[in-house]
């Protein structure tokens, strides 16, 4: 995936030391993170000990261009300072210590351990927020890690800092679930703008004959390959297309980001001559979510999913259970006791997912529900435009943050994967197998009053979203539990 849509995070480390401690503890140790980390961190050359020296290395690292922060406890750390760090820059901030083991226990012991634990007491005072590893205390080389596994999160907060998400039209009628209040997206510091589907037609009706539209059709013909596509389909999906890549460039505004949450039924094939799955497919490839049905929070989702995986990502419908022969004639024979039957289900929709993540037999087609109720089963004209085939076997994760009806935001993740199993079936569809999944699908999914979509991340990234979730705040965020740890609305008595 190349994309400009997501942040690049650019680190920057400090490290901090109380007065009554060696100072050259935390610069030494620091410079050992420094060389022990693989990738790209800037080395702030001031030890903050008081509150000028916070604002000095602040001030710093904001000059040499740092949007994501390491706060290093060598020693035991002033705690005013190194709080007010978090305070005072504009960013994610992580908080790590040093261990012992420099072989000095004397002169060379920081304490860092100990200062931990009233860094995370000052920044629960003064209401700020830290990202704090799950056992936060390490080496050099322990703390490179943690600095690694911190890169996606901050990559993620950012990102949504920066976001907005445009929509257009209402939810289709009986698609409730797919609105929701948006009073959470100002919470998370995401921007919406609203616009009537009105608004897409005539944008879409201004870049008819635009010059770019035959590069654009011959993009899509070399990446669906020749037999796998509508021709004369292809000038009116490429004309959308560049509708909406101008749209975003012209409605960022003050974000650098966005993301889209369309009405794609049922007036949009017949006003567009066409439906427009093929063309959200490739936006979210390049790294663009466009949501179907005006799910704002699964446009949302999607938007988490590309900044902590790196890749492109899609939205399904969690959508039918695996038929008993399949799951007999297939999956027994490829997996043997792996998965119960109850631990499977198809991920199905009419066609947004990148084609780079389905199998071979993917093809530009036509949506076979929207034919039966806007062409009346007849030989499909409009309602063409679905990208359909088999997802490819992969490891997943399948997530959604989620407004409530009360207003509240809360998240669920499991992590699973896509079978190498044969569909049978129409649409973007693969068949889903995540362990305990249905007991999830009870008391997660139908119990907290989920919707019927759900945003896919094609890797394991349930450790990223999951950090993501906390600095966000979100105090519900639920998981696929094992056998032997019960829901709350478990009956223990089955």
């Amino acid at each position: 995936m190349t994309t400009n849509n997501i942040p690049v995070v650019k680190l920057g480390i400090i490290a901090v030391s109380r007065d009554c401690f060696p100072i050259k503890l935390s610069t030494q140790r620091r410079e050992n993170i420094v060389k022990a980390y693989k990738g790209e961190i800037y080395d702030c050359p001031t030890t903050v000990e008081n509150e000028l020296d916070m604002l000095k290395a602040v001030d710093d690292v904001k000059a040499n261009g740092c949007n994501a922060l390491v706060v290093f406890l060598g020693n035991f750390g002033p705690e005013t300072p190194e709080t007010e760090i978090a305070q005072k820059f504009d960013g994610p901030v992580m908080f790590v210590a040093a261990a012992e083991g420099d072989g000095d226990m004397v002169n060379g012991r920081g304490d860092a351990f100990c200062g931990m634990l009233n860094c995370s007491y000052n920044l629960g005072m003064r209401h700020l927020k830290g990202y704090i590893p799950s056992y936060p205390v390490g080496t050099a080389d322990d703390i490179a890690r943690m600095i690694a596994d911190f890169v996606p999160v901050a990559r993620t907060v950012i990102g949504l800092k920066g976001l907005k998400i445009i929509t257009f039209g209402p939810r289709p009628q009986d698609f409730f679930a797919c609105n929701a209040p948006i009073k959470g997206l100002y919470e998370l510091g995401v921007e919406v703008e609203e616009n009537s589907e009105l608004d897409l037609l005539v944008a879409y009706r201004q870049h008819k004959d635009d010059k770019r539209i035959p590069t654009v059709c011959e993009d899509m013909m070399k990446e669906m390959g020749e037999g796998r596509y509508y021709k004369e389909l292809l000038p009116r999906m490429a004309q959308f297309e560049l509708t909406l890549l101008d749209w975003a460039e012209q409605h960022k505004g003050s974000r650098q980001y966005v993301a889209f949450a369309d009405k794609c039924w049922p007036a949009f094939p017949k006003e567009f001559g066409f439906e427009p799955c093929y063309v959200n497919s490739r936006l979210v490839s390049r790294g663009i979510p466009v949501a179907c049905e005006v799910d704002i929070y699964g446009a949302l989702s999607e938007y988490i999913g590309l900044c902590a995986s790196g890749d492109t990502v899609t939205l399904l419908d969690i959508n039918n259970s695996t038929p008993k022969y399949i799951y007999d004639e297939d999956i027994v024979k490829k997996y043997g006791d792996k998965y119960r039957l109850s631990d499977t289900f198809m991920g199905f929709h009419c066609g947004n997912t990148p084609s780079c993540k389905m199998c071979s037999n993917r093809a530009i087609k036509f949506q076979l529900i929207q034919n039966r109720l806007l062409e009346n089963g007849c030989t499909p004209d409009f309602t063409r435009g679905t990208l359909e085939g088999d997802i490819a076997a992969s490891e997943i994760t399948f997530y959604r943050l989620q407004c409530d009806s009360e207003g509240e935001l809360r998240a669920y993740i499991a992590q699973g994967e896509v079978l190498d199993v044969p569909t049978r079936s129409f649409g973007g569809i693969g068949i889903f197998a995540i362990p305990e999944m249905g007991r999830f699908y009870r008391h997660v999914l139908i119990e907290k009053h989920y919707p019927h979509h759900g945003a896919v991340a094609f890797a394991h990234v349930g450790k990223t979203l999951f950090e993501v979730f906390r600095y966000l705040g979100i105090k519900d965020v639920q998981y696929n539990r094992p056998q032997n740890l019960p829901y709350p609305t478990e009956n223990p008595f089955e």
